[in-house]
């Protein structure tokens, strides 16, 4: 093994490599670490060619795999072949390219959409492929679902430590605001900053009814910067604010509307569809490694991310 850990991001320019990058920021960069945050500029992952001459001038000993095409609800409804077809070779690309280039760990990046729809709460990593996930995402779910296939296989087959998180609902600085193709809290909170420069009434897609725990990317970025040099499980391990954080939307649109100080009409549109009601999921497992971490409330999370929408224009993705 090195004695210097050189560790590649891929999707390092987007909402949880920027988490990475800040809690290193607040933490000091480490003298035994050389940090290389990538972006689909530097290499196409769709491509196998492109990311073996990625893993080739790299050299990473560790591999944080965050890349994947992404989107919320709409986008998922209309692409849902799309988003598996192409997640599942970048990841496959990934995961290969990591066994042959000799990595020592790999961590990537789930989501709790990955669960089964029809499940009893809280969630543990336990329950990963228990049944089919929520319909509206089925092809985001099941390409990622398939890392930790992979990752016992690399594990059983070649004795690989090939591991993955599985993050709540994450939101925060350098997310993606588009309204279509985002998620819910980055939607509000676009939707809010435009309803109050145009003086419309801010619209809440859906019931409002459905319940999230949410997780600021700075607090995920703490948490990934740990799982890298600590956790050595090959299973997963949910990355998740407690239970009792739990919120509807209703109630994140309400901490959006005040965090910008919109003042207008608010409407709930309930034309649009919901998604998934909960997605309650459970974090003993973490808590059992680190009891006394301490999440950031979701109202000052709220607050930051607002204040950084609103002091970035030029380089917030819509």
């Amino acid at each position: 093994m090195s004695s210097k850990k050189v560790i590649l991001v891929t999707g390092g320019s987007g909402l949880v490599g920027h988490g990475i990058k800040a809690a290193m920021e607040r933490e000091g960069q480490r003298s035994d670490e050389e940090w290389h945050f990538v972006s689909s500029k530097d290499a196409d992952l769709k491509n196998r060619a492109s990311t073996e001459a990625l893993f080739a001038k790299i050299k990473p000993t560790h591999v944080i795999h965050l890349a994947a095409l992404v989107g919320g609800l709409f986008r998922n409804l209309k692409y849902n072949l799309d988003i598996f077809r192409i997640n599942s070779r970048i990841n496959d690309n990934v995961l290969s390219t990591a066994h042959k280039h000799n990595v020592e760990k790999v961590v990537s990046c789930l989501s709790t959409c990955i669960f089964p729809d029809k499940t009893t709460y809280p969630i543990d990593e336990t329950m990963v492929h228990d049944g089919p996930p929520h319909d509206s995402s089925f092809g985001y779910s099941y390409s990622k679902r398939m890392i930790d296939v992979q990752n016992k296989g690399y594990h059983i087959q070649h004795g690989c430590t090939f591991t993955s998180v599985i993050a709540s609902n994450v939101f925060g600085p350098y997310d993606n605001f588009n309204c279509e193709n985002g998620h819910v809290l980055p939607g509000l909170i676009r939707r809010a900053f435009d309803s109050k420069a145009d003086g419309t009434p801010f619209v809440i897609w859906g019931t409002g009814s459905p319940r999230r725990q949410f997780i600021y990317s700075l607090d995920l970025g703490r948490l990934f910067l740990w799982i890298m040099r600590e956790y050595k499980e090959v299973e997963p391990i949910i990355l998740a604010a407690d239970e009792e954080s739990e919120i509807s939307i209703k109630e994140a649109a309400d901490l959006v509307i005040e965090a910008v100080g919109f003042k207008g009409e608010v409407i709930q549109d309930t034309s649009k569809p919901d998604g998934p009601l909960k997605k309650t999921t459970s974090n003993a497992k973490l808590r059992k490694y680190l009891p006394h971490f301490v999440f950031t409330p979701i109202k000052e999370a709220i607050k930051d991310t607002c204040d950084w929408y609103g002091a970035n224009p030029d380089i917030v993705r819509k």
